[in-house]
Order: structure tokens, then C-alpha cells, then sequence
């Protein structure tokens, strides 16, 4: 089995192409955070190449920019080429199958939605607990 599900940040604005055949592919890299500090106290990325095709690569293009955060659902793929140089270089991507889109959409700014604010709706709490009916245990089904 193939399967990856990555969440992360885009680090570039997303590039669209056209294959001869007319078949639209973005690519764009996604940084990942790590589970864990390292021993320094800090927590390390991984950036990994994202390929997206046909019409999901053109919402990509379209909604993502870079800081967007996004779900990618896909495959790994390696693929090599011979560089200028003559040396044989390997690639590793991603082939996204699904690419969720997380975050506000007019925000803009890749930080999705934002936290509630300290104390914002604790007047609402209170009322709400104030119109609760107090339940006699003996009347519960279970």
C-alpha cells in the first residue's frame, strides 16, 4: 500500500503548467512539522514535494499561495533524471489524489481561522447555563 496524508504549509505560491495534452499539473512544496522537538528544543519541517493534476491542480492555483494551509491526501512517487553535470539525480514527491483547503477563505493570510479570544463568550456561557432545566436522575432512561 501507497498511501500518505500530509498537513502542512505551502512554502511557494503553487506553479500550473499544461502537459501537450492539455492536462493541467501544479506543484508547490509543503512544509510538515515534526511530532517532536529536537534536542535543541525546536521543532524541524520536512518539505516535500506536492503534484497535483487536472482540475484539483487548478483550484490549487487558484486558492492556494504560499503560507496556505492545506491536507493532501496522495502517493509517493520516485522518479531520477541525468543532470547537466552527467550524475543521476533521484525525486521524491507526493501525487495528491485529494487536497483539502484549511483555513479561512477571505483570511487570506494562511493562518485559517483564528482562536477565540480570551474571555469572548463567557457572557454567553452564562446564559446558556442559565436557561438549563435541572433533570431528576430517576426519570433517566439509563
Amino acid at each position: 500500500m501507497n498511501k500518505v496524508v500530509l498537513i502542512g504549509n505551502l512554502t511557494r505560491d503553487p506553479e500550473l503548467q499544461t502537459t501537450n495534452g492539455g492536462v493541467s499539473v501544479c506543484r508547490f512544496a509543503l512544509a510538515v512539522q515534526r511530532r517532536f522537538a529536537n534536542s535543541d528544543g525546536e521543532r524541524e519541517a520536512d518539505f516535500i514535494n506536492i503534484t497535483v493534476w487536472r482540475n484539483q491542480a487548478e483550484n490549487c492555483h487558484k486558492y492556494l499561495k504560499k503560507g496556505s494551509k492545506c491536507a493532501v491526501v496522495g502517493r509517493i512517487q520516485t522518479s531520477s533524471y541525468d543532470a547537466p553535470d552527467g550524475s543521476k539525480r533521484y525525486t521524491t514527491d507526493v501525487v495528491a489524489d485529494e487536497v483539502e483547503f484549511i483555513g479561512s477563505r477571505n483570511g487570506g493570510d494562511g493562518e485559517g481561522y483564528s482562536a477565540p479570544v480570551e474571555n469572548a463568550g463567557k457572557a454567553d456561557a452564562k446564559k446558556q447555563t442559565a436557561e438549563l432545566e435541572e433533570i431528576d436522575d430517576d426519570s433517566l432512561p439509563f
